[in-house]
């Protein structure tokens, strides 16, 4: 009896280890979105088709699931292409902590990765989970619950976004500010428009002209920019007269205004346009990939998506093309 038992136990043991590991190597493929012929689909980064095109819409992963639609509902796949939920959602929002949105019914409510209902749809509107809070509107205005739906500040905002590094911007009487997690507002309504904390600062403008503040609301980088945005490994993208350059965090010009478009860095690279083609640079500025295509992503995994003539595909970060281009259109892998 106790021989059995322990072969018992040990079967039970080696399938929890099994299921495991699957999941694992499940959760280390990196799969993309690719559009072929109207529909969409998954490859692999050998270009492999994983999952076939059957949907009409789809986005990248995110946490190990990715959203799909057909005939205008939204479910949810495995990165096996298993439905882990039915098409029946009206929108949603990618998974953020373990939860993610959905409307049914003009009401927003958040479901966990196995389908259930966490919190009952009752909101107007909900966002993504961010340092354990989301925010949701009632009665037209916004604040914020915890993930038993708990409300933690009440809606009383006119907009709100994503906690960042301890802090949300709000927006009353048409000015921005920004409070904590207990709804305190630590720096006052002043700005006419803001950009979420990062790497310690926040983008804000005044009069239509942008600098950075820190925590304490004290300007860092002094208003002078037409454009910014926030802080990405360090270097933040800003413009002037329509031209995009870098700063760093003193506000020091790193990459001298000279690009027609540019976005911020991701993977040590950035997507910058000269005229009207894209290609990358690196933290220095200089150009590691000619621009040379019509459209372009960041990387992500270390490939990125790029187009010419109507048709994607992906290149390396040396702008190898990995991937031939011949989808219609892609989303990221993850």
């Amino acid at each position: 009896m106790k021989k059995l038992l322990f072969l018992a136990t040990a079967a039970i043991f080696t399938l929890f280890a099994c299921e495991n590991h699957n999941q694992k190597i499940e959760d280390d493929i990196k799969l993309a979105p690719v559009q072929i012929d109207g529909k969409w689909g998954f490859i692999d980064k050998t270009g492999k088709i994983v999952i076939a095109p059957q949907f009409d819409e789809a986005n990248s992963f995110s946490e190990g699931l990715a959203w799909v639609q057909i005939n205008e509902k939204w479910g949810l796949i495995d990165k096996t292409g298993k439905t882990i939920i039915e098409p029946r959602f009206d929108v949603v929002s990618d998974f953020s902590e373990g939860l993610a949105g959905f409307e049914i019914d003009e009401k927003w409510g958040f479901i966990d990765k196995s389908g259930q209902i966490v919190i009952n749809p009752q909101f107007e509107d909900a966002g993504h989970f961010s340092e354990d809070l989301a925010w949701v509107k009632i009665d037209d205005k916004w604040g914020f619950i915890d993930k038993t739906g708990k409300t933690i500040i009440k809606p009383q905002f006119d907009i709100v976004s994503d906690f960042s590094e301890g802090l949300a911007l709000f927006e009353q009487n048409e000015k921005f500010g920004f409070i904590d997690k207990t709804g305190k507002t630590i720096i006052e309504p002043q700005f006419d428009e803001v950009s979420s904390f990062s790497d310690g600062l926040a983008g804000v403008a005044i009069i239509g002209t942008y600098g950075f503040i820190d925590k304490t609301g004290n300007w860092v980088v002094n208003p002078q920019f037409n454009i910014v945005s926030p802080f990405s490994e360090g270097l933040a993208r800003i413009a002037l007269m329509g031209i995009y350059g870098f700063i760093d965090k003193t506000g020091a010009t790193v990459i001298e205004p000279q690009f027609n478009m540019a976005s911020s860095f991701s993977e040590g690279l950035a997507v910058v346009a000269k005229g009207d083609k894209f290609g990358f640079i690196d933290k220095t500025g200089k150009t590691i990939i000619n621009p040379k295509f019509d459209r372009a992503t960041d990387f992500s995994e270390g490939l990125a998506g790029v187009e010419t003539g109507s048709k994607w595909g992906f290149i390396d970060k040396t702008g190898n093309i990995i991937i031939e281009q011949r989808f219609n259109d892609v989303g990221f892998f993850r």
